[in-house]
């Protein structure tokens, strides 16, 4: 491998299908992920990208974490975000010293990959678009969505230039941004109703569309703009999430228009269930839940914010894993009552 190989650490949903477009487009890619079927498969047959955006199987080179060698200027990681520090730990001796982390994940892993290498070595990224990683070498992309790259202090620097470049591959309305924060505080606005609507068995967008629980994602918006407000990050809107409806003072009816934008946005796309409802109902496993919205809870606290409804949603969840709920609308009720 060359230090100029991208490496993308973490195959799954988000870095398998950016992987496949990119090997596509002839751009030298190592994809390592610590399932040994998966990298076996991908080894052997290539990775199947299937779903209504585009179908196709392409041939990479895949390899698990201790057969990785070399060092690598860019690495785009693409693990689940309670993952990110034990990934960061993993992959730093085979980062160059003048090298980059990119965090294509959800919730604020740009926090802890600063902390681990350093703020001048990552590279925040957003990324919205529907996967499912199905089986070893297969994998569903469901639907386009936003995506955006930055500078976490804002610049524009040569390698956030080549990142965009290379994320235009997958998405060609790719954004550049000097505001990936303002991006990713929107996502987590829009992530803590996707965690709501993963405690019943329905869809994204028939939760979404519940009038009786209108309020419930309502609440957890408003929450989530104030804590990023506290912060001073200026959240920014997409595929139907407007931060605006959700500020403090904001109109209900923007709100309502808001929330009805995100379930139409999600009534048009293969993947008609979040991640984390996969987590829980499919793959029986931990969400990431801790590490993308108990954060938020934490930030709230040191900034004097209330986050109730935040608190019980993450209490709910916890309570799915461990077996002391099921996945039903009365789970969901319970944040009525927050």
């Amino acid at each position: 491998m060359s230090r100029d190989t991208i490496l993308i650490w973490g195959a799954g949903a988000i870095g398998g299908t950016l992987g496949a477009y990119l090997a596509r487009a002839g751009e030298d890619v190592l994809l390592v992920d610590i399932v040994a079927p998966h990298v076996e498969a991908m080894n052997q047959d290539g990775l199947s990208i299937e779903g209504p955006v585009e179908t196709f199987r392409q041939a990479v080179k895949a390899a698990t974490p201790d057969a990785v060698t070399g060092q690598f200027k860019r690495i785009i990681l693409a693990v689940k975000a309670h993952h990110t520090r034990d990934a960061v730990r993993a992959l730093m001796p085979h980062l160059t010293p003048d090298g980059s982390v990119l965090s294509a994940q959800n919730g604020l892993n740009e926090l802890t990959i600063a902390e681990e290498i350093g703020p001048e070595r990552t590279v925040g990224c957003f990324v919205n678009f529907g996967a499912d990683w199905l089986e070893p070498g297969r994998i569903l992309f469901g639907n386009r969505a936003t995506v955006a790259i930055g500078e976490i202090d804002g610049s524009t620097t040569p390698r956030v230039q080549d990142y965009h470049r290379l994320l235009s591959i997958f998405e060609p309305n790719a954004v550049l941004t000097d505001n990936i924060w303002g991006y990713l505080w929107g996502k987590l606005g829009y992530g803590a109703m996707l965690f709501a609507t993963a405690l019943t068995p329905a869809s994204m967008s028939e939760n979404l569309a519940s009038e009786k629980h209108f309020q419930v994602f309502n609440r957890l918006g408003r929450e989530v703009m104030a804590v990023a407000l506290a912060r001073g990050v200026s959240p920014l809107g997409f595929n139907g999430f407007d931060p605006a409806a959700f500020m403090p003072g904001a109109d209900e009816a923007a709100a309502r228009n808001s929330v009805a934008a995100m379930a139409e946005f999600n009534r048009h796309t293969a993947k008609t269930h979040s991640g984390i409802w996969r987590d829980l109902a499919v793959r029986k496993r931990k969400t990431e839940v801790n590490a993308q919205i108990a954060i938020i809870s934490q930030l709230g606290r040191e900034a004097g914010i209330a986050t109730p409804t935040i608190d019980k949603l993450v209490t709910l969840i916890h309570d799915i894993e461990e077996n002391r709920r099921e996945q039903s609308w009365a789970t969901l009720d319970q944040l009525l009552e927050a």
